[in-house]
């Protein structure tokens, strides 16, 4: 939201306060009547609130011939005016314009996380250049600019750090309480801030394509839209218009007393129940934002209660998402299995290759020196060569070996297909025409990944691996997770049609995912909930819910709210229904008048806004 949009909204709302405050002391006025006047003071209320109500009925009706709320009270609101009843027609106007503020304002309230994002987005960023350091506007930043980022400030693009060391406050985009150390080579985001050293960095994503701004964009489309169950309180507030109507119209002709035929409209005006649906699917949207959430789909948590099966990408989602080395075997004496992993990453130091990133990267983790090699050589589809402290070291795979006339020995074989059944890759290793040893490299499992399977299930979704991998190494990891059904080797055709079939046998499906490969299924399922982090655009687009700190035990806490959300819904729709009926017995009965029924009817309506307001703080236990 722009300023300029913003301070229209709260203008917006000054005013509904101002026309409110006026009505309620015109209303006190009727009421006490201190003063003799020549026109009742509610009038003021039935003008400043009642026209608004009136106008919009009229248009519905005409324009779409849409019966709502608003056609009901517009009767209402006739009606006492025809017998006299000034001031229950004023009291009748008021409180529901009051209902619809606090609608508004409760709205407000859940969608307030999510909006602070859109504050956050960087305004300038300081560029380094040959004629020294520009302040420049954030949307000028290009791709490859050299940027300078100083101690309390936002980083204000997409980049990767190239000189200095710093904390990094990530808690905008992951939800991190603590900072994260950051130093040459490190990405970071824009919207987080600086927190201690200052920095330079290499912009890579600007503009549009920002971390910051994609999480704008999620927050535009944020919407609570109309759910299919507001459909439905569509739908009854048709009957109840019916009924309301054709009960006045009965009690008038039995009773002969037009005042309770009047109360009978007043108090069947079905505020609550159109009210119930939109007030709990924002709250809802608000606690869900809270917990690193962004809701794409206002009708999505609705859905979401409805799933049976969460199906789970694997790599990016239940994994981390990188490899890293997992096991060491070293098959000659004179070469520990540390010294042989530090030769390895010397050779693997000058290559480009995923996996000789990731051993240079574990050999960095353990700390271990990692020596210079000579004589580089890459050889693509089969690994490399390099000389290491005086020997000429070959890692890649078995391939390799064999072309370099290097025969695997029996324990190696057996080491290497062990690593592979546990969805390992291996890397062999030789040392002068040798075979010295091999090492595995896997993704790794998150550390909550196996909780948060289990927590799933007694949500009441059946959890799914669906994965391109192979059968080995799908059924390694869902063994190592608890789960029990798995898709292994999938397209994403594949599992775009694994989601079809079983929801078209009557088990909705959620899908979480991260990869472009992944896009089709999020689109296709129930819900689609993307990695908002680590996932890619394509996949983001496609989800209706981002998790945007990519912490996926909080999936749990989701399924568990748009559960409390149903029911919720279902507490508001029942209340409001008994209420609308107890109410028109009591006003057949004579027991109420339109004054006192206009009060029992719209404190329903409040009673229901503040139930959804629950929803704000509600936490799964």
């Amino acid at each position: 939201m722009s300023r300029l949009e913003a301070l229209l909204a709260w203008g917006g709302v000054k005013k509904d306060v101002s026309l409110l405050v006026l009505s309620a002391l015109a209303l006190l006025a009727s009421l006490l009547k201190p003063l003799p006047l020549p026109v009742d003071p509610a009038w003021i209320a039935i003008v400043l609130c009642g026209i608004p109500i009136l106008l919009e009925a009229f248009l519905g009706l005409v324009t779409a011939f849409d019966i709502k709320a608003d056609l009901l009270v517009s009767i209402a609101l006739v009606a006492s005016v025809c017998i006299g009843e000034i001031f229950a027609a004023g009291e009748v106007a008021f409180i529901m314009q009051l209902g619809a503020l606090l609608e508004e304002l409760t709205v407000a309230r859940a969608r307030a996380g999510i909006e602070k994002l859109v504050r956050l987005t960087p305004r300038t960023a300081r560029r380094l250049t040959p004629e020294g350091e520009q302040v420049i506007p954030a949307q000028e930043v290009r791709v490859g600019d050299l940027l300078r980022v100083l101690p309390g400030e936002t980083v204000p693009v997409d980049g990767v750090v190239r000189a200095g060391q710093t904390a990094i406050d990530q808690a905008v985009m992951t939800g991190e309480s603590l900072p994260v150390d950051k130093g040459p080579g490190d990405p970071v985001s824009s919207g987080t801030v600086n927190q201690f050293g200052s920095f330079d960095m290499v912009a890579e994503k600007v503009g549009e394509d920002s971390s910051i701004q994609r999480m704008v964009r999620l927050v535009q489309s944020a919407d609570a839209g109309k759910a299919k169950i507001v459909g439905l309180a569509d739908r009854w507030a048709t009957w109840i218009v019916v009924i309301a109507l054709s009960a006045a119209v009965l009690t008038w002709l039995i009773t002969g007393e037009l005042i309770r035929a009047v109360t009978i409209l007043v108090v069947f005006c079905p505020c609550a129940l159109v009210l119930a649906t939109p007030t709990a699917i924002m709250a809802a949207i608000g606690n869900a934002t809270r917990h690193g959430f962004l809701v794409r789909e206002g009708d999505a948590l609705e859905r979401l209660a409805l799933v049976r099966k969460a199906a789970f990408d694997k790599t990016g989602t239940l994994t981390l998402g990188a490899l890293q080395v997992t096991r060491v075997v070293s098959l000659l004496p004179q070469w520990p299995e540390k010294r042989l992993f530090a030769a390895a990453a010397g050779a693997e130091a000058r290559s480009e290759h995923p996996l000789g990133r990731a051993v240079v990267r574990g050999c960095r983790e353990q700390g271990l020196a990692i020596p210079e090699a000579e004589g580089f050589q890459m050889l693509p589809g089969r690994g490399v060569r390099a000389l290491v402290d005086g020997v000429e070291l070959l890692a890649g795979n078995a391939a390799l070996l064999e072309e370099a006339g290097v025969t695997l020995p029996p324990e190696a074989e057996r080491a290497a297909e062990a690593c592979r059944k546990e969805g390992c890759t291996v890397i062999f290793l030789a040392l002068d025409g040798t075979a010295a040893g091999l090492l595995a490299l896997a993704d790794t499992l998150r550390e909550d990944a196996a909780d948060t399977v289990a927590r799933v299930r007694a949500a009441g979704a059946e959890p799914v691996l669906l994965t391109g991998d192979h059968e080995n190494t799908a059924r390694h990891v869902a063994a190592r997770l608890g789960i029990t059904q798995v898709e292994a080797g999938c397209l994403p055709e594949d599992k775009l049609n694994w989601i079809a079939r079983s929801q078209a046998a009557g088990m909705p499906v959620c899908m979480v995912g991260d990869g472009v490969n992944d896009a089709p299924a999020l689109k296709q399922a129930m819900v689609g909930i993307a990695m908002g982090g680590v996932g890619s655009d394509i996949a983001v687009d496609a989800a209706d819910i981002a998790l945007v700190s990519d912490d996926i035990k909080k999936l749990p806490h989701l399924l568990g709210l748009a559960r409390r959300m149903m029911t919720t819904i279902k507490l508001n729709l029942t209340f409001s229904m008994a209420l609308n009926f107890a109410a028109i017995l009591l006003a057949i009965t004579g027991v109420l008048n339109p004054v006192v029924g206009a009060l029992v009817h719209n404190a329903g309506s409040v009673a229901v806004i503040v139930n959804s307001a629950f929803l704000l703080a509600w936490r799964k236990k």
